[in-house]
């Protein structure tokens, strides 16, 4: 397929393979921010193609598993209600909670339905008047135009019974607190391109600049992977600690103006949880005070549910690049995408999955898995 077999190209993967090899001369840890480019690591098995020197760290960039253990029960609570249909994407209906999940609330009766956007929420709840609608938004700068877009049209077509659950979390603070943290091994970052997509990448030229590392914008092809690498362990080698585009054919320095505009007009920046990880200041958006009509934590007043993570799951490990998932003692024994204890084993960026799913070529332990190698004919 034009555009993406070139960048799945073995002969391509091979030859950038030599070149990092050729550039690096001691060792280095570089953390891919995205679930999707762990995901990609894995299924096509990138490691395999890079020196020992360099390790990959799974970082924390996928937003369902760093959803907090409080908000799902906060939708679990909703959509319990009779007057209620709860509407999510799929990744977010089998994450557990502290007792259950939205799947099986769902089996048990309540009106939890799949969507494929936020305007598929909107007009559910459009053509059921009676009944009050909620949208589980859920993600990072890439979802939240969407969903501010449907507040808008909730407002401007005088919809009342529509709300959203927000989970919105920001990429650039969450890279902050994980290089300030004293747990911290990282030496240089991919970041994720499509949230450089929306957003630009001018916030990251301060955090470069402030812990002296390098971030290079990545894309999630295989070929992107390994480029992204190759410029990382350059600036590494040449004792640099600049930001680096290296997927230029989809992000721009500025990113979608538009799309940030939206972002300004519903959202402002909070303080914002992250499973596993903790509070961390300004990394999460909310509703601003006009739209709070469309706050469903307010609507349904459950701001002040709290819950504890099970001690099995090593989740907020794994999601801070200190442990790899088969560091968990409970992994594919007591967790699994069955029946998951956390969220990283749930989710289709899930790290926890992705070496379920991929992980048993560079991981022989693991007797589950099916990876897809690049070719190199």
């Amino acid at each position: 397929m034009k555009y993406l077999d070139e960048f799945r190209d073995g002969k391509a993967a091979k030859k950038l393979s030599a070149e990092i090899k050729s550039v690096v001369t001691k060792p280095w840890q570089i953390m891919e921010i995205c679930g999707g480019q762990t995901h990609s690591i894995l299924k096509y098995s990138i490691e395999e193609f890079l020196p020992e020197e360099i390790t990959l760290i799974h970082g924390p960039g996928c937003p369902v598993c760093v959803t907090p253990l409080e908000l799902i029960d906060k939708a679990i609570a909703i959509a319990q209600r009779e007057d209620v249909i709860f509407t999510s994407f799929g990744d977010m209906l089998r994450v557990p909670g502290s007792k259950h999940d939205l799947l099986s609330i769902k089996a048990k009766g309540g009106n939890v339905k799949m969507v494929y956007s936020p305007l598929d929420a909107l007009k559910i709840a459009e053509n059921n008047p009676d009944k009050k609608v909620i949208f589980f938004a859920v993600g990072f700068e890439t979802t939240a135009p969407a969903n501010a877009m449907s507040v808008i049209e909730a407002k401007r077509r005088g919809i009342k019974n529509y709300s959203i659950l927000c989970s919105h979390v920001l990429v650039p603070p969450a890279i902050e607190a994980l290089l300030s943290s004293k747990n911290n091994n990282i030496q240089g970052f991919l970041a994720a391109g499509h949230v450089c997509a929306v957003m630009g990448y001018n916030e990251y030229f301060p955090i470069a600049e402030k812990y002296n590392v390098p971030i290079v914008v990545t894309g999630f092809e295989p070929i992107d992977i390994l480029q992204g690498i190759l410029l990382t362990v350059k600036q590494l080698e040449d004792g640099k600690s600049e930001v680096q585009n290296q997927y230029s054919r989809v992000v721009t320095k500025e990113g979608n103006l538009s799309a940030q505009k939206l972002l300004g007009e519903v959202f402002e920046r909070t303080d914002r949880k992250w499973r596993g990880i903790g509070n961390i200041p300004s990394s999460g958006f909310k509703l601003k005070d006009e739209y709070s009509d469309y706050d469903a934590e307010k609507i349904f007043k459950v701001e002040n549910i709290e819950t504890e993570e099970s001690p099995l799951c090593i989740a907020g490990e794994v999601l801070q690049g200190i442990k790899k998932p088969i560091e968990c003692t409970a992994f594919g024994k007591e967790c699994t995408p069955e029946r998951p204890l956390g969220a990283p084993m749930v989710s289709t960026e899930g790290a926890c999955a992705a070496y379920f799913h991929y992980g048993k070529r560079s991981h022989p332990e693991l007797t589950k898995g099916h990876p897809e190698f690049i070719s190199g004919s």
